[in-house]
């Protein structure tokens, strides 16, 4: 009795601090938030703990890193989704939605204390420069020591990354030599299509890894040449993409759909109904349609799904998706940072809402997808798990509320959920290797014609053997557990040999023909 007497007490307490806070974030949110403005004679009960926490907290805290706390606390209790962006995270948040960044076009490494190139992008700066993969990074801008010391990553970008038309200057240790490189900063192109290619002789495949700003554009371009190659098919895998711009999304569906179809519909309270159809006359709009999905494709990935599930055009292959049916809207704030606030549900054509239930908290709702995740890799489907049915057009059953499900279901590959192959990622050890690997054998990977020749050509190669003779003794120790999963630790293996040479397109190829659930996933 005694404790329900204490529990109601402090409930007014607890209500009237969430309206404090919501001033407080009000305030905030509008630009104002500056502790200096508030005088001692309207002084605000939050404001007066905020100071005292200043002047009488045992450790010092950072008005910036506890201003943040306060605003994501205050809009978890709205959705999963919907988050404050600080102004030093703004540029690289919206870059990851352009077509392009701005640099030199190269991916490294460290290894040990040394900064290593593993990738450099074709028609790119560095690669109109003449920096090659494996060369190391000692300096930049002669004062600017790269390698001989610990960077962190973001570091190490920071100090080779610029604007625009401005000029860094690296040197360059080559096989010993070593060489200066005065390189001009450029937009440097990101495609949203990993990759695209002709499976067989009829069946087309494309990867698209995001809907980010000129993705439309991307698909077409690689839609195009397999049309010309005599495709009558089209797999698009949208495996690992978590959506993006609706408009984007929409503009794909477009060239899939025939007619006058509504694609998606977007809704909120303070957002009025608006209705997306297909417009124009689509380049494949006839043909064979495959969708590939798992647990991570979300957002603009559910949109694209959706409107072809709802219309019978594709069949969904691969497991049941993320299950984000909220729209986001970013909003610019005074002090630079933004806020992306959702506004609207978005909505599949026959009225399907795929948003995962999050009534339990931003917590529960991760704890959800994380128990999701080993689930399905442990090949368990989660057919228990479906919300409201609806029928299509020709009869099929659809379900809403928790992402898009299959019609047909695909396993996972769980060899990455199994703790033992992080000693893989340990120290750097399966890059390390694969970077080794690939400046030994230049020359033989350049005069390979594609990444299906590569694989030819190594196909007896003994990849497990090299790699445990590449590692030491405790890494040695710690492979011994991989044994049984040797054969797919070298699949990985030829996958990042490929990618070093044709990026993520060889990567694509390479993983995919090399994996039996892909087989099982095609028509």
């Amino acid at each position: 009795m005694q404790e329900n007497n204490n529990l109601n007490w402090g409930k007014p307490l607890f209500y009237g601090f969430l309206v404090i806070l919501g001033i407080l974030i009000g305030v905030f949110f509008k630009g104002n938030f500056n502790l200096g403005s508030l005088t001692r004679n309207n002084q605000q009960p939050i404001q007066e703990m905020i100071e005292l926490v200043q002047s009488k907290y045992v450790d010092s805290v950072s008005n910036d890193s506890a201003g943040i706390r306060v605003a994501n606390f205050y809009l978890a209790q709205l959705d999963p989704h919907s988050v404050y962006i600080p102004p030093a995270d703004l540029n690289e948040v919206n870059e990851q939605l352009q077509p392009n960044f701005k640099g030199i076009g190269i991916e490294f490494q460290q290894f040990r204390d040394s900064v290593f190139v593993a990738y450099v992008m074709k028609e790119g700066p560095a690669d109109k420069a003449g920096l090659k993969v494996g060369d190391i990074l000692l300096n930049a801008d002669d004062s600017i020591q790269l390698s001989g010391k610990k960077w962190e990553a973001e570091e190490i970008r920071k100090k080779i990354k610029g604007p625009s038309n401005t000029k860094v200057k690296l040197l360059v240790d080559r096989l010993g030599i070593k060489k200066s490189y005065v390189i001009s900063r450029d937009n440097v192109s990101i495609s949203s299509v990993d990759a695209s290619y002709m499976i067989d002789s009829l069946l087309g495949y494309i990867r698209i890894n995001k809907f980010a700003d000129r993705t439309y554009e991307a698909f077409m371009q690689a839609l195009e040449p397999l049309l010309q190659k005599g495709m009558k098919s089209l797999v698009i895998d949208l495996r690992g993409n978590g959506g993006g711009l609706l408009s984007e999304a929409v503009g794909i569906a477009d060239e899939l759909l025939s007619g006058n179809k509504l694609i998606v519909y977007t809704q909120g309270v303070h957002s009025p109904r608006v209705d997306y159809f297909s417009k124009r006359e689509g380049l494949f709009e006839q043909g064979g349609l495959t969708i590939l999905m798992d647990e991570t494709s979300a957002s603009a990935s559910e949109v694209l799904a959706g409107a072809l599930q709802d219309w019978d055009r594709a069949t969904i292959v691969g497991r049941r998706s993320f299950g984000k049916g909220l729209v986001q809207q970013q909003f610019k704030l005074s002090n630079g940072g933004a806020l992306r606030l959702t506004t609207a549900k978005y909505f599949t054509p026959l009225g399907r809402n795929i948003q995962r239930p999050y009534a339990k908290g931003k917590q529960e709702y991760e704890n959800d997808f994380i128990a999701r995740l080993h689930e399905d890799a442990l090949g368990k489907q989660d057919s228990s798990f479906k919300g409201p049915s609806f029928k299509t057009p020709k009869g099929h059953l659809v379900f809403g509320g928790g992402g898009i499900y299959p019609d047909k279901w695909v396993n996972g590959n769980g060899l990455l959920m199994d703790t033992s192959f992080k000693v893989l990622w340990e120290d750097g050890l399966l890059n390390d290797f694969v970077l080794h690997w690939y400046v030994q054998n230049k020359k033989m990977m350049e005069a390979q014609q594609n990444p299906i020749a590569f694989l030819k050509q190594t196909e007896q190669y003994n990849y497990w053997g090299a790699l445990y003779d590449y590692a030491n003794s405790a890494q040695k120790n710690k492979l011994k557990g991989l044994e049984k999963s040797k054969l797919m630790v070298q699949n990985q293996i030829r996958g990042l040999i490929a990618r070093t040479q044709w990026y993520k397109q060889g990567l694509i190829e390479v993983q995919n023909a090399l994996d039996p659930n892909f087989k099982q996933m095609l028509p």
